[in-house]
């Protein structure tokens, strides 16, 4: 399983505005067929980070993952938001296993 921690910083004004388009982003991406799962974690002492959990079933899945309508119209909408640049953390998922 591969697992990518993408750890955002969002201009305060603007963490409204990421919620949303960050909820229709999972929606969709939850759906993929390689996806294990896609969670939003907001940090309760600072509301405007975020760390976006997305695993999926191989490095496969995670490529075709940003190659979807969704993830693309999310990542041009919330370019702006962006307090300073997103950064993605890649993992290998051990546990659970998912073959």
């Amino acid at each position: 399983m591969q697992v990518t921690l993408v750890h955002v910083r969002v201009k305060p004004d603007q963490v409204d505005a990421f919620i949303e388009a960050t909820r229709e982003n999972h929606e969709h991406s939850v759906l993929e067929g390689g996806n294990v799962r896609f969670d939003v974690l907001q940090d309760p002492q600072d509301k405007s980070r975020f760390v976006l959990y997305e695993a999926y079933v191989g490095a496969q899945g995670a490529m075709a993952h940003k190659e979807t309508e969704h993830y693309l119209k999310w990542r041009e909408r919330v370019a702006e938001m962006m307090a300073e640049p997103r950064r993605g953390e890649t993992l290998d998922g051990l546990f659970p296993r998912v073959d």
